[in-house]
């Protein structure tokens, strides 16, 4: 039998690297985690998901304050923001997590970790190279690659000439830009345009398609745009880049409009955010057989790659490069390589938000995805301004939209508005337990709450078959029911 130094050896130390390594630690396996950074917890504890709405948290804060008269408030004269005092508040949310992600912990747990950065040899085998120049070659039964993803950086002229902000800079600014200009019209970058606009920044936004947020539908889309639009964020859709240029104290972006005019922009700073791509480079893939494509590293349902043995999840793969995402396949790449119970992955009810001020969370199809997969649908939806708790907090924008089928069963949820996200984590339990509608819709929700929306879009596709024209001519057949009684009795008559 072949000897091996691990049972089991993960690379990368994000959300999903990290899931597998306490699962096989604690279950008894012989486990090695490598991270190349000198710190664990992946891009989302430090350039990511946490530092993002650290910010967006803040700018929410000083949007309120400068509109502090909507709510019965004096006015406020809102001093300039001091980005440095955001930037150290980010790092201090970011210290508050840490111990959690930290090497203590997984150790404690079983696990044995190393700083470095790892190739692959062969098949089982790797080298990790530490940041002292000193290197080990390490042998594991199973692997798992939980690299993560980097900011996509396109081939554009001038762009590697001049300086540009990715996710990994922009929250340890120094100081608030007064203008910046964001390429990508994605989550990364629509958050970040309307928290440094409601910060103080002037901000454009150059996209290459006809909306932002592509893949979502165009009415929910362009509800946020407007709502952004409004806060004073502009907005170049349908653009095709030409170059950019350093111009010393402002970099400057030229591009094609929707109309194919020439045209450019100029900012303090530039933010590139078009995405991300799968965090492969350097590890040798090839040395282990490993296949490997443009966007990522294919894998099965299994979550294994072109070797059996060795698995891959998280963003590496190139699919659902959500944290929440990252978790989930950590604890199915557990079930299949430590316990061996064959577990398939199943995205149907994967759920995703993007954190602008409304959010905009979803579930399930859309309708631009239900339409292209042949699908036969009804749109039911209910909007916040007939909510009483966004009345009273002043929420009124959005709605939420849920898709059925032919046979009336949820294809989707969508919903724009105040902490859609977490309105949306009640229809995560309800679609993944199967329940009914009926279900939802006759569940007492307390007075007055946002969830109570929820309530009320499943009741109103409910309503419509309960008090439907056939339904009142048998009441009244058995009953007697004398029909609608109509208009206002006043005291004199």
């Amino acid at each position: 039998m072949t000897h091996y130094d691990y049972d089991m050896a993960v690379i990368g130390a994000g959300a999903a690297g990290l899931t597998v390594t306490a699962g096989a630690a604690q279950a008894g396996a012989k486990t090695l985690l490598i991270e190349k950074e000198p710190v664990l917890g992946g891009d989302c504890l430090h350039y990511g998901c946490v530092p993002s709405k650290t910010l967006i948290k803040t700018a929410h804060v000083y949007q309120q304050m400068k509109n502090a008269t909507r709510f019965g408030l004096p006015e406020v004269s809102v001093p300039q923001v001091d980005f440095g005092q955001i930037r150290d508040r980010i790092q201090r949310v970011i210290a508050d997590i840490q111990p959690h992600d930290s090497p203590e912990r997984f150790c404690q747990l079983g696990a044995e970790v190393a700083f470095g950065r790892a190739e692959f040899l062969d098949q089982h085998q790797v080298r990790i190279e530490g940041s002292s120049g000193q290197s080990r070659k390490v042998s594991a039964k199973t692997w798992v690659l939980a690299t993560g993803s980097t900011a996509a950086v396109p081939k554009v002229p001038g762009l590697s000439d001049t300086p540009y902000l990715t996710n990994r800079e922009i929250f340890s600014l120094d100081k608030l830009p007064s203008s910046l200009v964001i390429i990508g019209g994605g989550p990364i970058a629509i958050e970040m345009a309307q928290a440094f606009a409601r910060l103080g920044s002037q901000v454009q936004v150059i996209q290459r398609s006809e909306q932002i947020l592509s893949r979502e539908d165009p009415d929910m889309a362009g509800m946020v745009q407007a709502l952004l639009a409004q806060e004073g964020v502009t907005f170049h859709l349908g653009t095709q880049l030409i170059q950019t240029r350093d111009l010393g104290q402002t970099r400057e972006v030229v591009f094609k409009d929707s109309t194919g005019q020439e045209t450019s922009v100029q900012g303090h700073a530039l933010l590139v955010a078009l995405g991300r791509k799968a965090g492969v480079d350097g590890l040798g893939l090839e040395n282990a057989g490993v296949d490997c494509h443009p966007k990522g590293i294919p894998v099965d349902s299994r979550l294994r790659t072109s070797q059996k043995h060795i698995y891959a999840c998280g963003d590496a793969t190139g699919t659902y490069q959500f944290t929440h995402a990252a978790g989930y396949e950590g604890g199915v790449v557990v079930t299949n390589a430590v316990f061996h119970l064959p577990r398939k992955t199943d995205y149907t009810w994967m759920p995703a938000c993007t954190y602008t001020d409304p959010e905009f969370a979803s579930l399930g199809l859309n309708e631009t995805q239900a339409g292209k997969q042949g699908h036969e649908y009804t749109v039911w939806t209910e909007a916040f301004a007939d909510n009483d708790r966004s009345l009273a907090e002043e929420e009124r924008e959005g709605k939420i939209k849920l898709l059925l089928d032919k046979k009336n069963k949820p294809l989707g949820v969508q919903i724009v508005g105040p902490q859609a996200g977490e309105l949306l984590s009640e229809w995560v339990s309800v679609l993944n337990a199967n329940l009914k509608l009926s279900t939802m819709a006759s569940s007492v929700h307390p007075y007055p709450t946002l969830a109570e929306i929820n309530k009320k879009v499943a009741g109103k596709y409910l309503s419509e078959r309960i008090f439907s024209d056939r339904v009142k001519k048998t009441l009244r057949f058995f009953f007697g029911f004398k029909g609608r009684a109509c208009g206002l009795v006043s005291e004199e008559d």
